[in-house]
């Protein structure tokens, strides 16, 4: 499951939260993947109540990077990703991702932002918030290519299943950034092949995660809808039994269970083929 949680700068998250947990315990997925998670030196993360309150328990592993003094004043914040699993986390990195420096650019243009590395029951998981403003394509392209290097870098090459990359990509799929990781393009030739997993599924629709017709809290940006938070999953062929092939995928906390949306943003929520799944947590 993927979803940008909006648990710092958004409204009503006392209320969302409980939103949050309503869905996880309805859907019961495997692994949650989260972004727009925070903590400081008074605050636990945002996800430990989540966890604490929910039906079942999770394992829970979070990262996060100080931000500009002028974005945000507090140097003890950390605002970062969050990985939940079933099962027992064996691996945890955060991934730093490459951020403007340019003082002229608003203190929202230079938030740095961060990747967060999972290894859990064997699966590398990877989920990854790029820079947010729309101009910012030349910097996401940086970042795919540097979060692409550490995928390289830290999964398993022995693994059942393909590594799998979420995240909050704040692009479209036309950017040059996702046609890039969906196989598509290349730069300066090097060349990748990710399974789009809203695509692979075989969805006609449009599968807009970002509505403010849709989600009061995404309305106030004034921004067109968009498919701006994705799942890849990394490429299946030749392995074993179809292990790796994205089977369904569909919106998730599009519809309020609680009396109120999660996040501004829309979930999604993926099921890949496992043939050598081991037993429940």
């Amino acid at each position: 499951m993927q979803l940008n949680a909006a648990s710092l700068l958004e409204p009503h998250w006392e209320e969302r939260r409980v939103e949050l947990v309503a869905g996880l315990d309805e859907l019961d997925p495997d692994v949650v993947c989260l972004q727009e998670t925070w903590e400081d030196a008074t605050h636990p993360n945002t996800m430990a109540w989540v966890v604490e309150h929910a039906a079942r328990p999770w394992h829970r592993a979070s990262v996060g990077r100080p931000q500009p003094p002028d974005a945000w004043p507090d140097p003890d914040m950390r605002f970062g990703p969050t990985v939940l699993s079933r099962w027992p986390i064996e691996e945890s990195a955060l991934i730093e991702l490459p951020h403007a420096d340019d003082a002229d650019l608003a203190a929202g243009y230079r938030m740095r932002m961060s990747a967060l590395h999972v290894r859990t029951n064997g699966i590398d998981v990877f989920t990854a918030h790029l820079a947010p403003p729309p101009s910012q394509g030349a910097l996401r392209v940086q970042q795919v290519l540097h979060l692409e290097d550490e995928v390289r870098r830290r999964s398993a090459p022995d693994a059942v299943l393909p590594p799998i990359l979420t995240g909050d990509f704040n692009t479209e799929p036309g950017a040059d950034e996702v046609r890039y990781l969906s196989g598509l393009t290349t730069f300066d030739g090097r060349g990748t092949y990710w399974q789009d997993a809203w695509l692979a599924a075989g969805n006609t629709e449009p599968g807009w995660t970002w509505h403010g017709a849709r989600n009061p809290l995404a309305d106030r940006m004034h921004l067109p809808p968009k498919r701006i938070d994705f799942v890849f999953v990394g490429d299946p062929f030749g392995r074993s039994r179809g292990a790796g092939l994205v089977e369904s995928c569909r919106l998730a906390f599009d519809e309020p269970r609680t009396g109120i949306l999660a996040s501004d943003h829309f979930g999604l929520v993926v099921d890949i083929r496992w043939p050598q799944r081991t037993a429940e947590a």
